[in-house]
C-alpha cells in the first residue's frame, strides 16, 4: 500500500495518506452529519452537524495514527525498523522493513497497538461523561461517546487471532513460541485469518440478502480484504523460507547503467543507452553517489517543448522516496517493501558506493532459481 500523499514525519516515522482515505472519511462525515448526530440531538442547523462530523472524522483518523505509531514506536525499540505509516480505506498500517526477531517482539509489537485503541476509547468515555454531567452541549458528548465506542471496537476488532490482524500477530507469536518455528507459525496465523476473512463474506452476503446493503457490502469487503491479505501473507512467509540467508547482492543486477544528475530529460530521452532493455536508472551526483532514481514514465510526463530545459534531477525521485538497501542485507527482509513497477526499483549500496539495481522480477527469477537447485525440504522444519 503505497501513499498518495506524505504528510510528514511523526517521531521519525513518515506518515502517509493514500487516497481511499477520502472515501471512508466522507462515509464518517456524513453518516455523523445526517443520521446519528441529527436523530439523538435534533434542533441544530445543518452547518453545525456537518462541522462536528468532520470534526470526529479527523479525530477518528488521529485515533487510527496513534494506534499505528505504537506499532512503530515498540518496532523500533525492538530492532525492527520502519519504513512509514499509511492511512487507507480500511484503517492504517505500519510497513515494518524486517519481521521481529523473537516471539516476545512479535508479542509487544502486535499487542500495543489495541492496547492503545482501548486506552483511547477509555479517555473519550471518560470525556463523555465528564462533560455530560457539567451539562455541555449533546453534540459533543455525542461525539465523544461515537469516538469511545469506535475505538474499543477497533481494539476488540484488531485481536480476533486471524491475520493479518494485531490478533494473528499475537497468535503467530503464541504459536512461534510454542513451536520454535516462524514458518509453522505464520501458516496457522494465515489460516485463521482466511477462515474468519470467508466467515465474514458469508455473513456480509447473508445481511445483504436480508436488506441491510450497506452493512452487508461493507462486512463482505472487510472479509475479502482479510482473506486476500492473510493469502499475500502466508505467500510471503513460504518465499522467505526459501531466501533464508540469500543476501541481496544475489538477486540485484550489477554494475546498473546510471544517469548523471545533470543531463537534461531530453538527453535522457534521446541517449540509445537509456531508451532499450530498462526503464528505471539510479542517477549519480557529484563523485558518483546516487541521489535519486529516474523512470523513463517520469521523462515522458514532461512537456515536449520543456525537456530540452528541465534536468533529470529536477523531476526524479529523490534518494529519500527511494528503498535503498546494502548488498549483504538478507534479500528475504526486503519482500515486504517490494513492489512491481519501475518506480519502485530498490537501489543497492556497498559502503555507500552504487553497486546494483534489484526489481520485483530480479526477485522472482532468484526464487524460480532457488526453486529448481535446492532441495526440497529446506527451511520446512525451522522457523525464518
Amino acid at each position: 500500500m503505497r501513499p498518495t500523499f506524505v504528510l510528514g514525519r511523526i517521531a521519525g516515522v513518515r506518515i502517509g495518506v493514500h487516497w481511499s482515505v477520502l472515501l471512508i472519511f466522507a462515509v464518517i462525515a456524513f453518516g455523523l452529519a445526517r443520521g446519528r448526530l441529527p436523530d439523538t440531538h435534533p434542533g441544530h442547523g445543518w452547518p453545525v452537524y456537518w462541522a462536528v462530523g468532520i470534526l470526529t472524522a479527523v479525530v477518528f483518523f488521529a485515533s487510527l495514527l496513534a494506534h499505528e505509531l505504537a506499532h512503530a514506536i515498540v518496532a523500533r525499540r525492538n530492532g525492527v525498523e520502519v519504513d512509514d505509516i499509511v492511512l487507507w480505506l480500511l484503517g492504517g498500517v505500519a510497513r515494518l522493513k524486517s519481521e521481529a526477531p523473537n516471539p516476545g517482539a512479535e508479542l509487544r509489537i502486535a499487542g500495543v497497538g489495541p492496547l492503545v485503541s482501548l486506552l483511547l476509547g477509555g479517555l473519550f468515555t471518560l470525556a463523555a461523561w465528564l462533560l455530560d454531567t457539567t451539562s455541555a452541549p449533546g453534540l459533543a458528548v455525542e461525539a465523544l461517546a461515537w469516538l469511545a465506542a469506535i475505538n474499543i471496537l477497533l481494539a476488540v476488532f484488531n485481536v480476533v487471532p486471524a491475520a493479518p490482524l494485531d490478533g494473528g500477530r499475537l497468535l503467530r507469536a503464541f504459536l512461534w513460541w510454542r513451536t520454535g518455528d516462524r514458518l509453522r507459525a505464520t501458516a496457522g496465523a494465515t489460516s485463521a485469518g482466511r477462515a474468519f476473512g470467508w466467515f465474514l463474506m458469508v455473513l456480509g452476503l447473508f445481511l445483504f440478502v436480508r436488506g441491510d446493503v450497506f452493512g452487508g457490502l461493507w462486512l463482505a469487503m472487510i472479509g475479502w480484504f482479510l482473506v486476500a491479505a492473510a493469502t499475500v501473507e502466508g505467500q510471503q512467509a513460504q518465499l522467505r523460507a526459501v531466501l533464508s540467508g540469500i543476501p541481496v547482492r544475489q538477486a540485484m543486477t550489477p554494475d546498473p547503467v546510471t544517469v548523471p544528475a545533470g543531463l537534461t530529460v531530453a538527453a535522457f530521452l534521446a541517449d540509445p543507452r537509456y531508451r532499450y532493455r530498462h526503464s528505471a536508472f539510479p542517477v549519480t551526483g557529484e563523485g558518483a553517489a546516487p541521489v535519486g532514481l529516474m523512470t523513463l514514465d517520469l521523462a515522458k510526463r514532461q512537456p515536449e517543448e520543456q525537456r530540452h530545459a528541465v534536468t533529470v534531477e529536477q523531476v526524479m525521485m529523490p534518494l529519500a522516496e527511494v528503498t535503498v538497501v546494502e548488498a549483504d542485507d538478507p534479500l528475504a527482509d526486503l519482500l515486504p517493501r517490494m513492489q512491481p513497477g519501475a518506480e519502485h526499483r530498490v537501489l543497492v549500496l556497498d559502503e555507500d558506493a552504487l553497486v546494483g539495481i534489484v526489481s520485483a522480477s530480479d526477485v522472482s527469477r532468484t526464487v524460480t532459481w532457488l526453486m529448481k537447485t535446492i532441495p526440497r525440504g529446506r527451511g520446512g522444519g525451522r522457523g525464518t
